[in-house]
């Protein structure tokens, strides 16, 4: 059922990016599955690796943390915590990249629904045009098309 939809990477400004992708499936199985442990363990990692390790508090003030263990055999961490929570519609959290741990970013999670499809746009502001390009070249969107990829068949599965 999975789409060959591809995720587009923007740069709105110096700090910033914008990452959008249509789903093929209503916006609350997409929520559900971005936001549920169990579901998160099956769509994470892409085919990047394994998740090794989710926890969520799903919450205002409440933190998550996803660690996977690389197809090279390193671990993989990141961690936050939630600033605003809009069930089925958006999430603010901030990010931290454990191998980076005094840096920090906040994501914008926004999802719409039109005919039974989702659109999902992250957007993920950085503290310095530096940072956000180090996102950029580490190779995330390769493990960001594979995860959300896995993203769509896990939240279509659902339905």
């Amino acid at each position: 059922m999975a789409t060959s939809t591809k995720a587009e990477v923007s740069l709105p400004s110096d700090t910033e990016i914008l990452i959008t992708r249509e789903f093929d499936a209503p916006r609350h199985l997409v929520y559900r599955a971005w936001t549920t442990p169990e579901l998160i363990t099956r769509w994470w990692a892409g085919d990047h690796g394994e998740v090794t390790s989710v926890e969520v508090d799903l919450r205002v003030g409440g933190a998550w943390r996803y660690v996977m263990t690389a197809t090279g055999g390193f671990e993989v961490g990141f961690h936050g915590e939630y600033r605003e929570i809009v069930t089925n519609e958006r999430i603010v959290s901030t990010t931290v990249f454990e191998g980076m741990p005094g840096e920090s970013s906040v994501s914008t999670l926004m999802l719409a629904e039109a005919g039974g499809r989702t659109t999902l746009q992250l957007l993920t502001q950085h503290t310095s045009k530096q940072n956000r390009d180090m996102e950029i070249n580490s190779g995330m969107e390769s493990g960001m098309q594979s995860s959300w990829a896995m993203l769509e068949q896990v939240a279509a599965s659902l339905g």
